[in-house]
């Protein structure tokens, strides 16, 4: 089995297990899908080589009244980052992009909302793991006579994220860890409700 397999194996059993959920615990629930996009700023190692990057991610979450305000989700996503100029000044490098295709799956809980007359106000925490496909391009200057190649590695991770909700967008803000590939994320996420059962 491939990496590639893997990874596709990976969500779809995240996804089974958030299924199964749909119908256990309370009456009222709940199912969300939400589409967030945002910069990613690498740290640490990963920032030696790599400059600020964007992705995106589509998020199913589920809740229901015997667990509220605790939401579980999972969802799959994409980032890229393009090399730093002056990595490649220092280096045999001409490029040096990371592509990162991951799966997520954690728990969200809502506090008491801040506001709620003109506009509704929630802080939120967001904690989980993460399983990520990392493709690095290789490619070097022609004068150093070195082979370009691809190199993909298969990684398992964890975030903890924290920010704002207005129920239908959330803002959060995420430490997302991977070994030597750590990051910071901002994601602004637009909340779109498939299944509501009360």
């Amino acid at each position: 089995m491939n990496k590639r397999n893997l990874f596709l194996l990976i969500f779809f059993i995240s996804i089974s297990v958030s299924g199964q959920t749909l119908y256990k615990f309370g009456d009222a629930k709940g199912l969300f899908m939400s589409v967030g996009v945002g910069p990613r700023f690498p740290i640490n190692q990963f920032a030696k080589s790599q400059n600020l990057g964007v992705g995106f991610d589509v998020t199913f979450s589920y809740t229901d009244n015997a667990i509220l305000p605790i939401f579980f989700y999972t969802g799959i996503g994409f980032q890229h980052n393009p090399g730093k100029q002056d990595f490649y000044k220092k280096s045999d490098y001409s490029s040096l992009s990371t592509n990162l295709l991951f799966v997520n799956s954690g728990v969200r809980y809502y506090f008491s909302p801040l506001l709620e007359q003109v506009i509704l106000l929630m802080p939120i925490v967001d904690v989980g793991v993460n399983f990520g496909l990392f493709e690095k391009l290789h490619q070097f200057k022609l004068e150093r006579n070195k082979a370009n190649y691809v190199e993909e590695v298969f990684k398992g991770g964890a975030h903890v994220g924290v920010g704002f909700s207005m129920f239908i967008l959330d803002v959060i803000a995420y430490y997302n860890y991977y070994p030597n590939n750590e990051y910071i994320s901002f994601s602004l996420k637009a909340n779109i409700p498939i299944f509501i059962k009360m």
